[in-house]
């Protein structure tokens, strides 16, 4: 048995390990552990005969290699992982402005506790993300990855910071504009309670306004969702530019 090729293969399969790990299209927690690692197996496999793998046999040198292989394979993943994020966090802002964030509830995607607009959002952007092939430009941009990120020895670049600020940043930006609509219709409809409320003081709003704002703001939701797969597909490639950025960062 030779050891060698045993440790440049087990090198090898860490990259699309972290990728099927973290991508959401390709494997979940709650997805079978036999699927996920035969996958990790497939990618290894295809891309065996075209990547270069040093020599791993000292332990000091397998562990930095594999730390490495992990953080791009992790930070590659991330491009599904902010669209998704996206998604949730525009959902969980329109369900705090409807009010369906009293009665939250275990989402099986992320396994917290999300409103049930963020879960619809959540699983529309999934659908989305495969209509508009996701999968296939996170699986470009891996197989690019050889190219530009050699396996072996690296460190970590200084602008990894920055590219995580920026994640950030889009994560909260793309969430707001995705629920601008139902934020900025029921902005009107709390001016109108509260002015309604200067003309007639005996008014209970608190009894008034949930009735009034849960239908308005399911109709404002149900008409927004036509403009998602606009917004989804004009975001996708930001972050997929993001995502290789952060992969970049582990020279």
């Amino acid at each position: 048995m030779d050891f060698d090729a045993w440790a440049g293969f087990s090198v090898l399969l860490v990259r699309p390990g972290a990728l099927v790990m973290t991508t959401p299209l390709f494997g979940t927690p709650f997805a079978p552990a036999t699927v996920r690692l035969g996958l990790t197996v497939l990618f290894a496999l295809a891309v065996a005969p075209v990547v270069a793998v040093p020599d791993v046999t000292a332990a000091s040198t397998m562990t930095w290699v594999v730390a490495r292989e992990m953080a791009i394979g992790l930070a590659l993943g991330l491009a599904v992982r902010i669209i998704v994020a996206v998604g949730e966090g525009a959902g969980q802002l329109a369900g705090y402005q409807v009010g369906l964030s009293y009665g939250a509830m275990i989402d099986p995607q992320s396994g917290v506790r999300n409103s049930t607009l963020a879960i619809l959002y959540t699983n529309l952007t999934l659908v989305l993300c495969l209509l508009l092939g996701a999968h296939h430009e996170v699986i470009r941009a891996w197989l690019a990855s050889y190219q530009a990120l050699p396996i072996g020895v690296g460190g970590v670049d200084s602008s990894l910071g920055i590219v995580v600020a920026r994640v950030l940043g889009f994560i909260f930006s793309g969430a707001l504009r995705l629920a601008a609509p139902v934020i900025a219709v029921l902005m009107v409809v709390e001016v109108m309670m509260g002015l309604m409320s200067r003309a007639a003081p005996s008014l209970n709003l608190l009894v008034v306004g949930a009735p009034l704002r849960l239908p308005i703001g399911l109709m404002v939701v149900a008409a927004s969702l036509t403009a998602m797969p606009t917004l989804i597909s004009r975001l996708l490639p930001r972050a997929l530019e993001l995502a290789t950025a952060a992969a970049g960062a582990f020279r």
